[in-house]
């Protein structure tokens, strides 16, 4: 599991002296598999899981920690659509690409 940093410019040495990695791609500094999150606590680190699940708790604007409920939620604009064939949903092939909403593909 990784937990990303909020590693300020002025501190990117003492967190990398740490064990912390900068991630290129993301803009931001992550620490993984570690035991010990005691010394990157001033960076109040995140929680994050690179599998499909996504990580349990997201920090919200305010900066207080929402836990999920595991309970499914949906918005009022939300239009479920029927299923065109049987492969995932992340996937797309031949028989459901017309029906897809893709941006920048």
């Amino acid at each position: 599991m990784k937990m990303d940093l909020k590693v300020p410019f002025a501190e990117k040495d003492a967190a990398k002296k740490l064990g912390a990695r900068w991630d290129a791609a993301r803009k931001v500094w992550y620490v993984e598999d570690k035991l010990d999150l005691a010394p990157f606590a001033k960076w109040a680190p995140t929680p994050r899981a690179d599998s499909a699940g996504g990580a349990s708790g997201q920090v919200s604007a305010a900066g207080a920690r929402q836990v999920s409920t595991g309970k499914a939620m949906q918005g009022s604009a939300y239009v479920a659509h029927p299923s065109v064939c049987a492969c995932p949903p992340w996937e797309l092939c031949d028989q459901c690409r017309p029906f897809a909403f893709v941006s920048g593909l």
